[in-house]
């Protein structure tokens, strides 16, 4: 069985967890996710835990137990603590100002650049250089920090341009005489 699957899943305070033959959802103080059911895996809660289980010997169905496990983890986490990604500007009058759910950019282009948030997914801007994106769908939340990063990736002679918080850059070396 796989080694992720066969951990329990805690249900924290406050979240609640819904079982259908169709559909697994969670329901939290941050809102509320739903993952469809697969097949292949049975899920049962027993006492504020819950446990998944190959439906059958397959190797199809050892692998999902472990991947719908975490989906349902991303899910419970996601929707009582949240997600967030951090995302700098470097750069010489490189600017980001968030507006209700609308990030303006200004990254060295002839225009300023606009995004629209989807639903569920919150930015800040704490610095003029700082981009936080916050959300309890922990895939859409690093799609769109994803999606913010290509309007201006990083380039490697100068390092200028949209990076992770955490991300290092290797920076080429000149050209030689």
């Amino acid at each position: 069985m796989s080694r992720v699957g066969k951990m329990p899943v805690a249900i924290p305070q406050g979240v609640d967890v819904a079982i259908k033959e169709d559909q697994i959802s969670v329901k939290g103080a941050g809102g509320q996710l739903s993952i469809p059911a697969n097949a292949l895996v049975k899920v049962s809660n027993k006492d504020g835990k819950l446990s998944f289980e190959p439906a059958d010997e397959s190797r199809e169905a050892n692998a999902m137990s472990g991947t719908v496990r975490q989906l349902v983890n991303n899910m419970v986490v996601g929707v009582s603590k949240g997600f967030e990604k951090k995302l700098n500007l470097v750069g010489v009058g490189f600017k980001a100002q968030a507006q209700g759910a609308k990030l303006n950019l200004s990254v060295g282009f002839s225009h300023p650049v606009n995004k629209d948030m989807p639903a569920g997914i919150t930015v800040a801007t704490p610095a003029p250089t700082e981009i936080v994106i916050k959300g309890a769908d922990r895939q859409r939340v690093g799609q769109v920090a994803a999606e913010i990063r290509a309007i201006r990736p990083p380039e490697p002679y100068k390092g200028k341009g949209i990076r992770y918080s955490d991300e290092k850059i290797v920076i080429k070396e000149t050209k030689k005489k």
